[in-house]
């Protein structure tokens, strides 16, 4: 079995989505509107541990300006 990812449009959401369940061959439809706790989880155990990295010297860290300017 295969997966894709595929971008719509928020005002052509909800016609795909319908789309999608009428298709007899798609077995699943994941929304991945917004993070699982285990991705929100994971992402906190990277971040501590570059940042462990950092304080230690073994990882250069970003000014906090070149962080803001990429908003």
């Amino acid at each position: 079995m295969r997966q894709i990812t595929v971008q719509v449009p928020n005002k052509k959401y909800e016609m795909f989505m319908e789309l999608m369940k009428s298709i007899s061959f798609v077995k699943k439809v994941k929304v991945d509107d917004e993070p699982t706790k285990e991705e929100i989880l994971e992402g906190i155990k990277q971040a501590v541990k570059e940042l462990n990295l950092i304080k230690e010297g073994k990882l250069k860290g970003r000014p906090v300006q070149e962080l803001l300017d990429e908003l």
